[in-house]
């Protein structure tokens, strides 16, 4: 008797979680199948016109959150980012900054370095951080730079230690800042980054990630028809469940997006038809160039209904998520 009541209870949840989730995702023309035959599973393809086509989605504000910061230490700079997250991980933008190169820049000893690091970080105390709660996090990639291992050992002086994070765990963090939970069953996430792109989809309750060449893959002079080859096969191992939905992040889909962006939304709706980015790829060169060839090799393969850029969402913010509350 109880297990009845429990399961009749789970159903009713269920249906609660999908009813809000497709109420907030008004314009969004999509629907899941209800009936999955197997091996024969059915997407809906919809013609979405993304210059016109919005997504309304409005994520859970956290409730009596706390304050929390990361800080992604890169080659040439950092950028770092402010949240408010409460212990149901529901979170909220609160500061973001890019590219700041005030520590990185011209630094001639480590006692500069130091300084330098123990002023930039009292900035984000002075917005309210808890010192326990401020993170550092930098790639697989940039940890082999000469500065940036200068500047580990300076953090680790003052009580702070930089994580190393590898590109799969770059996908798993990437997935859980730009996936509404209520999308977990119909979406998958891809974040094409300059040195990889990760795409990252959910099984059962594991987090998938696969990684493939990055937007400057130009520089390693590797031929575009590889890349696309490739991208496109690391495309085909997501679920065709998983395809309704394409939640994207990274430099090049921010550029994207910058062209359609009609206020300051915190979703855009990108164009999957990439000749409608000519222009922009003759304006940034290469990097977008070769980007559009990763994000059209991923979309000819899984043909999402809709392409979401999120603004807010980064893998460093999904570390946050990752944390202990």
């Amino acid at each position: 008797m109880r297990k009845t009541t429990f399961l009749k209870l789970l159903l009713v949840l269920t249906l609660a979680l999908l009813s809000s989730c497709r109420t907030q995702e008004k314009k969004e023309e999509t629907k899941v199948a209800t009936e999955i035959k197997q091996g024969n599973t059915a997407v809906p393809s919809i013609k979405n016109d993304k210059e016109t086509a919005t997504f309304n989605f409005k994520p859970q504000k956290p409730v009596q959150g706390k304050l929390k910061a990361v800080v992604e230490l890169g080659a040439s700079g950092f950028n770092s980012f402010i949240i408010e997250v409460d212990k149901d991980k529901n979170w909220e933008a609160k500061r973001k900054e890019f590219g700041n190169s005030l520590i990185l820049e011209e630094l001639t000893n480590t006692k500069e370095v130091n300084a330098k690091l123990k002023s930039y970080i009292q900035k984000i105390l002075e917005f309210g951080v808890n010192p326990k709660d401020v993170h550092f996090v930098i790639s697989s990639g940039a940890d082999q730079k000469t500065i940036t291992k200068t500047v580990k050992k300076e953090l680790k002086k003052i009580g702070y230690v930089v994580n190393v994070v590898t590109a799969e765990e770059e996908g798993q963090y990437a997935l859980k800042s730009a996936m509404p939970k209520c999308f977990e069953e119909t979406a998958f996430v891809v974040d094409i980054g300059s040195g990889n792109t990760k795409i990252a989809y959910l099984d059962g309750n594991k987090i998938i990630s696969k990684e493939t060449h990055g937007a400057k893959y130009f520089q390693k002079n590797i031929d575009a028809s590889k890349v696309y080859k490739e991208a496109n096969k690391i495309a085909s191992e997501v679920p065709q469940t998983k395809r309704v939905q394409s939640f994207i992040i990274g430099g090049v889909p921010y550029q994207m997006a910058k062209t359609l962006r009609k206020g300051n939304e915190r979703f855009t709706i990108l164009n999957k038809d990439i000749t409608t980015y000519a222009k922009l790829a003759e304006q940034k060169g290469r990097k977008v160039a070769s980007g559009l060839t990763i994000f059209k090799a991923i979309n000819d393969q899984t043909n999402p209904s809709s392409i979401i850029f999120d603004w807010d969402a980064n893998f460093t913010i999904g570390y946050l998520l990752n944390l202990p509350y």
